[in-house]
């Protein structure tokens, strides 16, 4: 593809994604797109790129954008383990790029800020995991992928939004304890009860994202469009999920369901109970349908930009580069493995 023509598919793909971004500010990022995708090349580089990142990075190499994959947890965790380069960049949160260099501590991974948090993986630690052990000897414990290695190294199995369900039914106990999301382990709670008849014993984490998505915010959406469907995501609370699914009907679900579910939908218009910028992701895939999207930003993920991811892949190969690569103590790694292997065999 010649410069001409990337630089065009990637204004039609961003404007798509983004509809009143002004030409300005386009061709501003695609001087940096086009540094970055010369500098993948000369350093033997992938970028990997979560759903909620803001839309430049959401766009592929192939749309003549900068990530090499897009995708939500589950999807981007396989697509470490299966990453060629010797450089890993990721276009995530700490907890995510900790999970990449679990699965491949060979290569090279590198967070563009490390100031890209999470809420729900401070939440709890490995030392709140053994203490939890102890209060509930033998019950199994499931880690969501929202938490950091120390956490994923006590529990006997990872999940993500997309094969939680699996993996609680997978279990012969009829208890098992679920961390660290309390909105999530609710909503999976009602599913599990019906199914199984399993008892989740939970923590007190939250999504500071999704917990903004009161039975208010919701209903309110739904008077002004009422034909519209609700797609809602396991972590936003669970009286939410209960009133929003009721009427014109939708989805509660990983990012991946949500995705899945509009494109399956017969409906035209649909309210996104989710990260403001997984409404790019959808209007992207969608153009012919219409998304009500409150704009509810993750702090976290909006650390990472255009502009650190650039300034990470210059640091490749300089004395700079160790302000942005991942590093884990080898026991911890290695003992984080077992529970994340034994989720990537449910996807």
């Amino acid at each position: 593809m010649t410069a001409t023509l990337t630089q065009g598919a990637f204004s039609e793909k961003f404007r798509a994604m983004h509809p009143f971004a002004q030409t300005e500010e386009i061709a501003a990022l695609q001087e940096m797109v086009e540094e970055i995708r010369e500098l993948k090349r000369e350093k033997n580089a992938v970028i990997l790129s979560h759903f909620y990142m803001s839309p430049e990075l959401q766009v592929s190499h192939a749309d003549g954008g900068i990530a090499d994959f897009v995708g939500d947890s589950l999807g981007l965790s396989v697509a470490a383990k299966g990453a060629q380069a010797d450089n890993i960049i990721f276009c995530g949160v700490k907890f995510m790029a900790e999970t990449a260099k679990i699965l491949n501590p060979a290569k090279q991974v590198l967070l563009p800020s490390f100031e890209a948090g999470c809420s729900l993986a401070e939440s709890i630690t490995g030392a709140d995991v053994r203490k939890l052990k102890a209060q509930y000897p033998g019950v199994p414990v499931v880690a969501y992928i929202n938490t950091y290695a120390e956490t994923k190294a006590e529990a006997d199995i990872c999940c993500t939004s997309r094969n939680a369900l699996d993996i609680a039914r997978s279990f012969d106990s009829d208890r098992l304890i679920f961390l660290p999301d309390l909105f999530m382990g609710r909503n999976l709670q009602t599913r599990i009860k019906a199914e199984t008849g399993k008892e989740l014993i939970l923590w007190e984490g939250k999504c500071e994202v999704h917990e903004q998505f009161t039975p208010q915010r919701i209903n309110g959406l739904k008077m002004m469009y009422p034909e519209a469907q609700v797609l809602v995501h396991w972590e936003v609370p669970d009286n939410t999920v209960a009133d929003a699914l009721t009427g014109a009907g939708g989805v509660v679900g990983s990012t991946s369901d949500i995705l899945r579910f509009v494109g399956e939908s017969k409906s035209r218009q649909f309210i996104l109970g989710s990260e403001c910028d997984l409404g790019a992701t959808l209007r992207g895939m969608y153009p012919e349908k219409e998304f009500i999207v409150p704009c509810i930003k993750c702090p976290h993920m909006k650390q990472i930009t255009l502009q650190r991811t650039l300034q990470a892949l210059r640091a490749i190969g300089t004395e700079a580069e160790q302000m942005y690569t991942v590093e884990l103590a080898e026991d911890i790694r290695q003992r984080a493995l077992l529970p994340i292997e034994r989720m990537l065999a449910f996807s």
